[in-house]
């Protein structure tokens, strides 16, 4: 039977009394830093020049000012958070208060993988294609053969998830990372494209876009390993091709920049731009005073860390079998996979680019 840790039964109980009215934030993302050691065409983030660098002990203050406010996940990334020395320190102690993750691109994965494995819930390696491609996007030669190497070994440790993002030059390799998902036999996340100000417009064309989003939430239904839902697929295509919008709820989220300061009203409007340092803000009452309301209509992202929450009601059993319960069960069986494949010591086998 599986046992589910405290952190998520709190964040269950917390979503149930946020219906009476009160806004509070259940998941925190946070970058430790700008820099990155790939250059993605769709991101801004790695043309930023970083401020002087937290330490331990202020990344402690942002967790425990998180804690707080009543955070349950947190999930760091960058920038590229390998990168940090102290990453492995700074992941042990938001573990011991949260469920936690991290994204990375993968590159230096193996080799920093005995430092954070034990101190994460959810590791997320970015693939935007298959070989060439990948590469062509994240701007560096065999990077997609580094971060392959990175989830093999990942997967025998932590539950790994390959995080991919379609733009308008990989859309015809979407369901081809489908089936780098299966083959490794670990989950898949899938986002489209942003045009921030400060990156190279990638934002796949509309008609080509509608038929990989339709190809996916089929896949989804036909029990491929991907994390989001039927209807976050059929709330994308309902927003933006049948004039149906959905209520984003942004509070449900809390961004802090690499220097601590809160990221209002969300990660996309402002691109990340913090304002006010979270250990001196009073989170519950700032998010009970702020002026959400004109961004409940945005619809201009569809990133699963605003969508899905906005998405989630308690009181429709079909919306939490497929959200908690079939998750719940997913999760247990590919953990008790990677025990039996760890043990037996199988590698799948993953055709690598050419340098």
């Amino acid at each position: 039977m599986a046992v589910v840790k405290p952190v998520v039964l709190r964040s269950m109980k917390r979503a149930l009394r946020n219906l009476g009215g009160e806004k509070a934030p259940v998941i925190a993302g946070h970058k430790l830093l700008y820099r990155c050691n790939l250059e993605c065409q769709m991101c801004p983030f790695w043309r930023r020049e970083d401020e002087e660098l937290l330490g331990l002990a202020d990344e402690i203050r942002i967790m425990e000012a998180l804690a707080r406010a009543g955070v349950s996940f947190l999930g760091f990334e960058g920038g590229e958070p390998l990168l940090r020395r102290d990453v492995g320190d700074i992941l042990r102690e938001a573990h011991a208060r949260f469920h936690t993750s991290l994204v990375t691109n993968g590159w230096l994965l193996e080799h920093r993988l005995p430092e954070i494995a034990a101190h994460l819930d959810l590791l997320f390696v970015s693939i935007d294609g298959i070989g060439a491609t990948h590469d062509r996007l994240r701007g560096i030669p065999r990077s997609f053969e580094r971060a392959v190497q990175g989830m093999r070994a990942s997967r025998e440790e932590v539950p790994t998830v390959i995080s991919h993002t379609m733009t308008r030059e990989n859309l015809d390799h979407a369901e081809r990372v489908v089936e780098l998902a299966e083959q490794l036999d670990i989950s898949l996340t899938v986002q489209v494209a942003y045009d921030y100000r400060t990156a190279s417009p990638m934002s796949p064309e509309r008609d080509p876009l509608r038929r990989a989003i339709e190809r996916l939430r089929d896949l989804r239904k036909s029990g491929a390993p991907l994390l989001e839902s039927v209807e976050y697929f059929d709330t994308i295509l309902g927003s933006w091709y049948e004039g149906r919008p959905w209520r984003c709820k942004p509070w449900l989220t809390i961004n802090i920049d690499p220097s601590g300061r809160i990221v209002l009203p969300c990660y996309v409007l402002q691109e990340y731009h913090g304002s006010l340092p979270v250990w001196d803000t009073d989170i519950r009452e700032l998010w009970n005073s702020f002026a959400w309301t004109p961004y409940e209509s945005c619809n201009k992202c569809a990133l699963a860390c605003y969508l899905e929450p906005s998405l989630f009601r308690w009181t429709d059993f079909t919306n939490v079998r497929e959200r908690v319960i079939d998750g719940a069960v997913h999760y247990v069986q590919r953990t008790a996979r990677t025990s039996s494949r760890a043990t037996a010591g199988q590698l799948i086998q993953i055709e690598s680019p050419t340098a």
